[in-house]
Protein backbone atom coordinates (compact mmCIF):
# COMPACT_ATOMS: atom_id res chain seq x y z
CA UNK A 1 0.00 0.00 0.00
CA UNK A 2 1.44 3.49 -0.63
CA UNK A 3 2.44 6.25 1.56
CA UNK A 4 -0.31 8.92 1.29
CA UNK A 5 1.57 11.45 3.12
CA UNK A 6 4.22 14.20 1.49
CA UNK A 7 7.40 13.81 1.56
CA UNK A 8 7.80 16.81 3.93
CA UNK A 9 5.07 15.30 6.18
CA UNK A 10 6.84 12.61 6.50
CA UNK A 11 10.08 14.40 7.54
CA UNK A 12 8.04 17.12 10.10
CA UNK A 13 6.22 13.92 11.46
CA UNK A 14 2.96 15.76 11.49
CA UNK A 15 -0.08 14.12 10.92
CA UNK A 16 -3.46 15.53 8.79
CA UNK A 17 -4.22 17.49 11.91
CA UNK A 18 -0.63 19.06 11.87
CA UNK A 19 -0.18 18.43 15.48
CA UNK A 20 2.29 15.70 15.24
CA UNK A 21 2.63 12.83 17.98
CA UNK A 22 3.16 15.13 20.65
CA UNK A 23 0.34 13.92 23.02
CA UNK A 24 0.56 10.39 22.07
CA UNK A 25 3.76 10.25 23.65
CA UNK A 26 3.69 12.65 26.53
CA UNK A 27 0.59 10.37 27.01
CA UNK A 28 2.49 7.32 26.95
CA UNK A 29 4.97 8.55 28.88
CA UNK A 30 2.98 9.42 31.80
CA UNK A 31 1.65 6.32 32.13
CA UNK A 32 4.80 4.79 32.43
CA UNK A 33 5.65 6.78 34.73
CA UNK A 34 2.57 6.25 36.56
CA UNK A 35 2.99 2.27 37.11
CA UNK A 36 6.10 2.57 39.42
CA UNK A 37 4.47 5.57 41.18
CA UNK A 38 0.90 3.40 41.30
CA UNK A 39 2.96 0.14 43.08
CA UNK A 40 4.81 2.44 45.40
CA UNK A 41 0.68 4.12 46.38
CA UNK A 42 -0.44 0.82 46.81
CA UNK A 43 2.34 -0.78 48.77
CA UNK A 44 2.60 2.56 51.07
CA UNK A 45 -1.42 2.14 51.90
CA UNK A 46 -1.20 -1.84 52.07
CA UNK A 47 1.84 -0.66 54.45
CA UNK A 48 -0.28 1.01 57.02
CA UNK A 49 -3.40 -0.74 56.76
CA UNK A 50 -4.67 -0.27 60.43
CA UNK A 51 -1.87 2.16 61.40
CA UNK A 52 -3.06 5.11 63.76
CA UNK A 53 -3.47 8.76 62.03
CA UNK A 54 0.22 9.92 63.59
CA UNK A 55 2.14 7.33 62.00
CA UNK A 56 0.56 7.86 58.46
CA UNK A 57 1.12 11.42 59.20
CA UNK A 58 4.80 10.53 60.06
CA UNK A 59 5.36 8.57 56.91
CA UNK A 60 3.38 11.06 54.41
CA UNK A 61 5.74 13.74 55.62
CA UNK A 62 9.04 12.06 55.57
CA UNK A 63 10.46 14.01 52.16
CA UNK A 64 10.95 10.80 49.75
CA UNK A 65 7.34 9.69 50.18
CA UNK A 66 6.00 13.50 49.94
CA UNK A 67 8.25 14.29 46.48
CA UNK A 68 7.22 10.32 44.98
CA UNK A 69 3.69 11.63 46.21
CA UNK A 70 4.10 15.02 44.12
CA UNK A 71 5.18 13.05 41.68
CA UNK A 72 2.46 10.94 41.75
CA UNK A 73 -0.14 13.58 41.17
CA UNK A 74 1.92 15.34 38.94
CA UNK A 75 2.09 12.93 36.32
CA UNK A 76 -1.78 11.42 37.05
CA UNK A 77 -3.24 15.13 36.42
CA UNK A 78 -1.28 15.84 33.23
CA UNK A 79 -2.24 12.05 32.41
CA UNK A 80 -6.06 12.57 32.89
CA UNK A 81 -6.02 15.76 30.99
CA UNK A 82 -4.14 14.50 27.89
CA UNK A 83 -6.84 11.92 27.55
CA UNK A 84 -9.67 14.02 28.02
CA UNK A 85 -8.40 16.33 25.40
CA UNK A 86 -8.06 13.59 23.28
CA UNK A 87 -11.59 12.39 23.80
CA UNK A 88 -13.16 16.08 23.33
CA UNK A 89 -11.42 16.73 19.88
CA UNK A 90 -12.55 13.24 19.21
CA UNK A 91 -16.00 13.04 20.19
CA UNK A 92 -17.56 16.88 21.03
CA UNK A 93 -18.86 18.58 17.69
CA UNK A 94 -18.96 22.11 17.04
CA UNK A 95 -15.82 24.09 17.11
CA UNK A 96 -17.11 26.50 19.57
CA UNK A 97 -18.20 24.09 22.38
CA UNK A 98 -14.94 21.98 21.27
CA UNK A 99 -13.19 25.08 22.58
CA UNK A 100 -15.24 25.65 25.64
CA UNK A 101 -14.42 22.15 26.78
CA UNK A 102 -10.73 21.78 26.07
CA UNK A 103 -10.04 24.83 28.19
CA UNK A 104 -12.86 23.51 31.14
CA UNK A 105 -10.68 20.59 31.28
CA UNK A 106 -7.37 22.48 31.24
CA UNK A 107 -8.99 24.64 34.26
CA UNK A 108 -10.32 21.30 36.03
CA UNK A 109 -7.35 19.80 35.76
CA UNK A 110 -5.09 22.87 37.23
CA UNK A 111 -7.52 23.34 39.77
CA UNK A 112 -7.50 19.29 40.62
CA UNK A 113 -3.79 19.52 40.53
CA UNK A 114 -3.48 22.96 42.76
CA UNK A 115 -5.65 20.91 45.45
CA UNK A 116 -3.87 17.60 45.47
CA UNK A 117 -0.45 19.40 45.76
CA UNK A 118 -1.31 21.80 48.43
CA UNK A 119 -2.93 19.15 50.76
CA UNK A 120 0.63 16.89 49.82
CA UNK A 121 2.56 19.92 50.62
CA UNK A 122 0.67 20.44 53.86
CA UNK A 123 1.34 17.00 55.04
CA UNK A 124 4.89 17.30 53.93
CA UNK A 125 5.97 20.33 55.81
CA UNK A 126 3.67 18.51 58.85
CA UNK A 127 0.99 21.65 58.78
Amino acid sequence: MADMRTPLSRVRGHGSAKSGTDSFWMQRLTAIALIPLTVFLIASIVALAGADYETVRTYLSMPLVSVILLALILAGIWHMRIGMKEIIEDYVHGEYIRLLAVVGNTFFALLVGLACVYAALKLGFGG
